[in-house]
């Protein structure tokens, strides 16, 4: 896989004018009631609560004046509202369905806190802290899988729209992993805080993806 890997201190303007570029903004889907509760919601189907609309709506507005030509996310209800009300705002008619976007399959996990979860398998748990290449989610995914099918997800966006901006909505482990197979980072520092609703920015280009800029937020959920 042809990827580059960057530093996180990578400066937007490296790739932000480059006209044959995707420029790829990814957002994490508004509050459920699970992230609330601090939970892995994994491919639990958890809608949004008032709040997550209220996120979306910001997202929204944030992304309503850059001209967004498509709108993608998983096909979770959760990120399929939260990709509707961008879309609206954009006067985007159709949204895509990539499952590429999916979350993480926490298997046994789903559901439970990062308590609970220590406690079901502590050795499973601590590599999943602190070192995503290797860990695995019992009876669940494996964190290198979703990190493939995440990255080629957005490759293959990028591919698909050379010179136009575009949104993909998905979940904060997901946009972890891609940044972490961008920048290289392992132990703790790979869970990066992802707020909801947030955007983090890529550039998309012959196969070649770059981190232009992190999310907002203090979430590590």
């Amino acid at each position: 896989m042809d990827v580059s890997e960057q530093s996180l201190l990578t400066p937007p303007s490296v790739t932000a004018q480059r006209a044959t570029a995707c420029r790829l903004f990814v957002v994490r889907h508004g509050t459920t009631t699970m992230n609330v509760e601090n939970r892995y919601r994994g491919r639990c189907d958890v809608p949004l609560d008032a709040q997550g609309y209220q996120d979306a709506v910001d997202a929204a507005r944030q992304l309503s004046g850059v001209g967004l030509t498509a709108v993608y996310c998983g096909p979770l209800r959760r990120t399929i509202a939260t990709a509707q009300i961008i879309a609206d705002e954009a006067r985007v008619p159709d949204l895509r369905i990539l499952h590429g976007l999916n979350n993480v399959d926490y298997g046994a996990w789903e559901a439970m806190t990062a308590t609970e979860a220590a406690v079901f398998d502590p050795e499973a748990f601590e590599l999943y802290r602190t070192s995503p290449s290797r860990a695995v989610c019992p009876q669940g995914e494996r964190l290198r899988d979703a990190q493939t099918r995440m990255v080629e997800a957005l490759r293959l966006i990028g591919s698909r729209h050379a010179g136009e901006t575009v949104v993909a909505v998905t979940h904060a482990v997901m946009i972890r992993l891609a940044v972490a197979r961008l920048t290289g980072v392992e132990g703790e520092n790979w869970r990066i805080p992802v707020g909801r609703g947030s955007l983090t920015h890529f550039e998309v280009e012959d196969g070649r993806m770059v981190l232009a800029e992190l999310p907002e937020g203090d979430d590590v959920d």
